[in-house]
């Protein structure tokens, strides 16, 4: 998948999104000109992702103050408006960071919020190269000089940002230089994200890949065919607890008995330094039906409910490396990132 093909893009009056839940099957774009339209497709996953969420959060200001002036809200209207995006999931902190940071553009209007909203999305394609390279680099110097075989979990490519990716641009990047034998990848529950998403975004790209059930990774990574385990990110905590798909922490405990790294990758405005660890982490649940049901039939019993957490919190003990725009942090060394937030000038 190359950069053309964009996860969000601004038309100038709103925003189109490429629909995530038609994928692999179909390619189509949803169009949405107003909060609601907006709100709905986050929460329907037609756009998904902490990076991607960040930027369309960013963008959704935009909507909200062309609307509110088309309809002639007042500014409490609009900040309603603008809180509903916010709002809108719960779990990945980039989608509220990327509202607060459009915020004190609303006064100098739509225009100038949309240009500070595409100037996030550009920062988050430059990111996504420095992270690839700086994983590559990490990973690279610690293996086998050999093609390696790699292991992912959920779907933290150029789907689940503004281009590139986060973990799958590490492994674009070592697919790049020679270095990826296999990825397999984790279909992940509870909407195949790594099946349809991942899969596909492999297959694009042209690295060869295997889809395997969740419940198939840790046998994957103790049997000995992997050799490092990079997953993305939508929360991390000032003392790297980590928030990703459900099943990551089964990864990180396997990754941790088999002795291999678990690499996390993703964008530093995805730590959230204001929660002390993961315990402060909401998880978000979503609806029974998504694993209730298959293709509309119902696959349970009728007086059967469901469990359906959407995350689960890695301790930062089983996370060997962090990977940002800014470098790696070896956080189970104790590297964390409040520890780095305090090194900066």
């Amino acid at each position: 998948m190359t950069n053309d093909v964009r996860t969000v893009e601004w038309t100038g009056d709103g925003l189109r999104l490429l629909d995530q839940t038609v994928l692999p099957g179909r390619v189509e774009y949803v169009v949405v000109r107003d909060v609601g339209a907006l709100v709905d497709a986050i929460r329907r996953l037609v756009v998904r992702g902490a990076p991607a969420l960040g930027v369309t959060g960013a963008f959704g200001v935009a909507i909200a103050v062309r609307q509110a002036a088309r309809e002639g809200w007042d500014d409490a209207g609009r900040d309603a408006a603008i809180t509903r995006v916010r709002e809108a999931r719960p779990t990945a902190v980039n989608l509220a960071a990327g509202v607060d940071r459009a915020l004190p553009f609303v006064a100098k209007g739509a225009d100038a919020v949309a240009a500070e909203a595409q100037a996030l999305l550009d920062e988050d394609v430059r990111g996504n190269h420095a992270i690839g390279a700086f994983g590559a680099d990490w990973i690279l110097r610690r293996s086998a000089d050999r093609p390696l075989r790699v292991l992912t979990h959920c779907n933290a490519g150029a789907l689940a940002t503004a281009g590139w990716g986060t973990a799958l641009g590490v492994i674009r990047e070592m697919h790049d230089r020679g270095r990826v034998e296999i990825v397999y990848a984790d279909e992940t529950r509870p909407l195949l994200q790594g099946a349809r998403l991942t899969a596909w975004e492999l297959d694009q790209a042209g690295i060869p890949c295997l889809v395997q059930a969740d419940g198939a990774a840790p046998s994957t990574i103790l049997r000995g065919l992997a050799d490092v385990a990079v997953i993305g990110a939508d929360r991390i905590a000032a003392n790297g607890d980590t928030a990703n798909k459900i099943g990551s922490v089964g990864v990180a405990l396997a990754c941790h008995a088999a002795g291999i790294p678990l690499v996390v990758a993703a964008p530093w405005s995805t730590v959230d330094l204001a929660l002390a660890d993961g315990g402060g982490i909401p998880i978000e649940e979503r609806p029974a039906g998504e694993i209730t049901t298959w293709g509309g039939i119902r696959t349970v019993p009728d007086r059967v409910g469901a469990f359906n957490p959407a995350f689960d919190v890695t301790p930062a003990r089983l996370v060997t490396a962090l990977v940002t725009e800014t470098g790696v942090l070896e956080v189970s060394a104790g590297v964390t990132p409040r520890q780095r937030a305090a090194e900066k000038p």
